[in-house]
């Protein structure tokens, strides 16, 4: 096994990006962050690549951030390091969709990097939670903004406020989960979902991503507006017009991503 903190593969056209600091529990470091901001960045650059799966290991996604790494970190040092925003927000970056595969435990920050991904793809031994309020701090890399989003005023405040962790179900019931499949089968099911969405235009699902991603950052008028847009420029498409056609002539559409 490399000593990287991350792994990188291709599947097709779908990358894998997999989490590798098994001996801390996949506890997120600056150096795995770097390295996870340069694995994207090399996915995003890669024109064959039309989705991306982020997953941990077999057992564990991830237990949040390093605990050592902050336990002597001073206002000032965070402050004038950007934690967080500087090495944490690749994700929000990226243009082509991101599914987390998650088994066994993702809190704290590990729940905060899984949510920053499009949509989450669980086994039956996935765990959720934001217990940050148990080590004397905050959720600070979107749990008290995307979780709230996700799933409600009153069950993130609940969750942020008790530290409770939640199963599988619960996650899929409340809408942290997209996705419920059998342990075992997480990433199996993402690379899946990746490369039933890579088959597809990537300009038009960019949009897709875009579009959506906007609902939660606008009043609902102007993200209307937005869309709408998106809308009219599918039709400067390439893609758009050979995809109709080949509806109508009962094909399969042949993208050319452009």
């Amino acid at each position: 096994m490399t000593d990287s903190p991350i792994l990188l593969e291709r599947h097709g056209a779908v990358g894998l990006v997999r989490l590798n600091r098994p001996q801390a529990r996949n506890a997120l470091n600056a150096s795995l962050m770097r390295a996870l901001e340069e694995a994207l960045g090399e996915l995003e650059a890669d024109v064959d690549i039309g989705a991306i799966v982020l997953t941990g290991g077999p057992q564990i996604f991830s237990a949040g951030a390093d605990i050592k790494e902050m336990t002597n970190k001073t206002f000032a040092q965070a402050y004038l390091e950007d934690f967080v925003t500087r090495d944490w927000e690749a994700l929000l970056k990226c243009r082509k969709p991101v599914i987390a595969a998650v088994a066994g435990p993702a809190v704290g920050g590990g729940c905060e990097v899984a949510m920053m991904c499009d949509f989450i793809v669980a086994d039956e031994t996935a765990r959720f939670g934001q217990p940050e309020v148990r080590v004397g701090t905050l959720p600070g890399g979107g749990g008290t903004q995307r979780l709230a989003r996700l799933v409600g005023k009153s069950k993130a405040m609940e969750l942020c406020l008790t530290g409770r962790i939640i199963d599988a179900h619960e996650a899929e019931r409340i809408g942290i989960v997209a996705r419920l499949v059998p342990a075992g089968q997480a990433v199996a099911a993402a690379l899946s979902a990746g490369a039933e969405i890579a088959e597809s235009s990537r300009p038009i699902v960019m949009m897709i991503k875009e579009s959506v991603d906007r609902a939660f950052e606008t009043p609902l008028s102007e993200g209307l507006r937005f869309e709408r847009r998106m809308l009219h420029a599918t039709f400067a498409l390439e893609d758009q017009t050979e995809a109709m056609t080949a509806f109508a002539e009962r094909r399969p559409p042949r993208f050319r991503h452009r």
